[in-house]
């Protein structure tokens, strides 16, 4: 048995191996670095007093993929700079130029301009999710837009030298940029995939499947927000005109406890990050949530306000 062999045998029955945790402690370290600490507070400093001023800004609304994509166009946006770019160092190992009016075209450099036009959008819906992130997120969402600024620079150098005449060396870029664009994209993987960030934080949300008691009915009085726990799920309370409403009191965007905000109105704001919903039914009212708040039946039973989830499959419940 080799040395590696023996290795793996022991890591597998003592507890993980590094081949497992390597990303864990990567991303772990990533969060502790002081200088991206130092660097998030003066980038916040500038971009935080923007965001809040224009947040019910339409423009906005539109970068985050808001009420109308149904999740963050930043992800979706990110595939077409690494697509256009990789075709560029593809084309470029082929070595081959196109003849167009009777002169020589560089498809490669057409990709690569493209890509740096798709990566301006990419940039720009990436700040706008950032800056609704705190901690950690926050931090490591930071280096992944430090990655991204990296890779867009090198490959505007990249497109420069083209221009120039300096294939060699434009080549030599445009791999780079590629190289350190897929280590971005690795990040953002790991905030999406590994910290839920900007993903419905409700969808897998259905109990209780039968009427259950929250609170007493005098114990919500009108035009307040009650939040209660109900077999483990939990359930913000509202009555407003002699209306009871309920809802997730998990904000699906960041998990905030709608409780613990505004209401006016209809309407509660996520003390968060400011996504509005409105009381009645759910729907966003302002973003950044992607996705509306799940709805609760309510009923007022021998004093108690009563809730219920997701009904039976076999038939259904009745009031």
């Amino acid at each position: 048995m080799s040395n590696t062999e023996r290795r793996l045998g022991a890591s597998t029955a003592g507890g993980p191996s590094r081949l497992t945790t390597w990303h864990q402690e990567l991303f772990a370290t990533v969060g502790r670095w002081r200088w991206l600490e130092a660097l998030n507070d003066s980038v916040s400093g500038v971009v935080q007093p923007l965001y809040d001023r224009y947040r019910d800004n339409l423009a906005v609304e539109l970068m985050h993929g808001g009420r109308w994509a149904g999740h963050a166009l930043h992800p979706a946006l990110s595939d077409l700079p690494i697509g256009l770019w990789s075709g560029a160092v593809v084309l470029d190992a082929l070595g081959k130029d196109v003849a167009i009016g009777g002169s020589r075209m560089d498809p490669a450099g057409t990709l690569s301009a493209a890509g740096l036009m798709a990566a301006a959008a990419t940039v720009a819906t990436g700040v706008t999710d950032w800056s609704v992130s705190d901690g950690e997120d926050r931090r490591v969402g930071l280096f992944h837009g430090v990655l991204n600024v990296a890779g867009v620079t090198l490959q505007g150098a990249s497109l420069a030298a083209r221009l120039a005449g300096h294939r060699s060396s434009a080549r030599v870029l445009s791999v780079t940029s590629l190289g350190v664009t897929a280590a971005a994209g690795y990040v953002g993987g790991h905030l999406v995939q590994g910290r839920a960030v900007m993903v419905n934080r409700v969808a897998g949300f259905s109990g209780p499947n039968r009427w259950v008691r929250a609170i007493p009915e005098t114990d919500l009085p009108e035009d307040t927000l009650t939040g209660v726990e109900v077999e483990g799920r939990q359930v913000l309370l509202h009555r407003s005109d002699g209306e009871l409403h309920a809802l997730d009191n998990t904000c699906s965007h960041a998990g905030g406890l709608l409780s613990r905000g505004d209401v006016t109105g209809c309407a509660v704001t996520c003390p968060l990050h400011g996504s509005r919903f409105d009381l009645r039914d759910g729907h966003i009212l302002r973003g950044p949530a992607h996705h509306p708040q799940p709805v609760l039946p309510t009923r007022v039973r021998n004093g108690w306000i009563e809730v219920r989830g997701s009904q039976p499959q076999s038939r259904r419940a009745t009031t």
